[in-house]
């Protein structure tokens, strides 16, 4: 069999993945999706109570909805904001049943090479098809040849730590029992007691943390909830930014998030603790734990830990493949300067498609979340145009997929992360860009650099 006549390995049978597949079959292209789970959408069922920001008519790639089309699919009101469950109840395991067998259940790939070369050989190289070693639970091993690899695999098994120094915090390991680094599920009664009347820290300034804040506030006002009460942990100080951009962000529900995150802290419910990195955890003779910042600072004992600073790429599986990474973000060499948060507000970034994503592996591709490594603000919609646009050059379609295409909503916040030892954090004026109205930028058009930044899109 001929390296062209080699399926395509999709990693991840998550949106992503699965628009990736999608596109693949859509131009003819034998795909084979590897899914480490049961079920598509692993990641997401584990968030299924939280309601995404994003209406139906961003969540659903348009390829994927084609071939959806026949089983008699029916499209969800574009204007509703599904749960996570909703979306993979009504789109992802749909669009995972049309796929058939191109996707392969409770098979993870623990490897990635080109046959017959380890990542130092350069002779023949790229003349090679890949080979992706995938295990089975019942301990059986397989490795299957590739023309080309889309790793879509995300970057939910990888969170981020509580210390502001980017590792576990000394005594987190040991307190684990009290920690978490998901937004908790407050509909299941077992979750609910343990924060009911109790003080839970909450660390990190992003969505998740909004949306945790805001829970536990509305648990605060209910019936059962009487005397809950939240720390909010922030590395730095309070901005006019901190909540996002409110009212002037153009996804409304994830302004919205920010808002309530506010109403939180206003009403009482919350109290923010600033310029606070976390550099230690330990318990009190009750058990409550105390968190203690790197400047010795210690807080009031708290009964729940909640950690949300972020996610990163598993980078574990691809020791053998030549990557091209940004030191700092750990994303694509010629994406992160688009998507570095300290540069840029709440997603400003240029569309972008394959050039930006390509490695020095040719025909490897991160795509999805974990194209971002461990910046933020990762929209569904920029991960569709990602494997459009791949997909494209796999084909053989250089036209197609230079020409990405996409409008990206606008957060209403405009500034980087600003100097680190500022603890009030960015200006509301500060930073690249100024909040642009929004409109249609082609790949390979960038602004001038002697000009103004118009052609910049949120992406949060």
């Amino acid at each position: 069999m001929s390296e062209q006549q080699l399926p395509v390995v999709v990693i991840g049978a998550g949106p992503v993945g699965l628009a990736a597949a999608a596109q693949l079959a859509d131009r003819g292209l034998d795909a084979v999706v590897f899914e480490a789970g049961p079920a598509a959408g692993k990641a997401v069922r584990e968030w299924a109570h939280v309601r995404l920001f994003s209406t139906w008519s961003e969540l659903v790639d348009p390829v994927a909805e084609k071939l959806l089309a026949p089983t008699g699919w029916l499209r969800p009101d574009p204007k509703a904001y599904p749960t996570g469950a909703d979306w993979v109840a009504e789109y992802l395991q749909p669009l995972a049943d049309a796929l058939g067998d191109r996707v392969r259940w409770a098979a993870r790939v623990t490897g990635v090479s080109r046959a017959g070369r380890d990542r130092v050989v350069d002779t023949d190289r790229e003349a090679q098809p890949f080979t992706v070693q995938v295990a089975h639970p019942d301990g059986r091993e397989e490795r299957v040849l590739a023309r080309a690899v889309i790793d879509a695999s995300g970057s939910w098994s990888l969170p981020g730590p509580a210390g502001g120094n980017g590792l576990r915090a000394l005594g987190e390991h040991a307190v684990a029992d009290r920690v978490t680094y998901r937004v908790p599920d407050l509909r299941d009664p077992a979750v609910r007691a343990r924060h009911a009347g109790r003080r839970t820290a909450v660390i990190g300034s992003g969505a998740s943390a909004f949306t945790a804040l805001a829970e536990l506030a509305e648990l605060a006002r209910a019936a059962d909830g009487a005397g809950t009460h939240a720390a909010w942990i922030l590395r730095r100080g309070i901005s006019g930014s901190t909540f996002g951009g409110g009212t002037a962000d153009q996804l409304p529900a994830r302004g919205a998030l920010g808002l309530a995150a506010k109403a939180a802290v206003d009403q009482g419910h919350a109290d923010a603790v600033t310029g606070f990195r976390t550099g230690a955890m330990e318990r009190d003779a009750d058990g409550r734990i105390v968190l203690i910042a790197d400047d010795g600072r210690r807080l009031d004992p708290v009964d729940e830990v909640v950690v949300l600073t972020g996610l990163r790429p598993d980078l574990s599986f691809l020791s053998e493949v030549r990557l091209r990474l940004d030191e700092r973000l750990q994303a694509p060499l010629e994406l992160a300067p688009l998507i570095d948060p300290n540069q840029h507000s709440c997603g400003t970034v240029y569309p972008h498609g394959h050039r930006e994503l390509a490695h020095p592996e040719q025909d490897f591709y991160l795509a999805g979340a974990k194209s971002y490594g461990r910046a933020p603000t990762f929209l569904a919609l920029t991960g569709y145009e990602q494997a459009r646009s791949v997909v494209a050059a796999l084909a053989g379609d250089t036209a197609a997929a230079d020409r990405v295409e996409l409008v990206l909503p606008e957060a209403g916040v405009c500034g980087g992360a600003g100097v680190f030892e500022d603890p009030a954090g960015p200006s509301d004026d500060s930073g690249c860009c100024a909040a642009p109205a929004p409109q249609l930028v082609q790949f390979g058009v960038r602004p001038d650099p002697d000009g103004d930044a118009a052609g910049l899109q949120g992406n949060c």
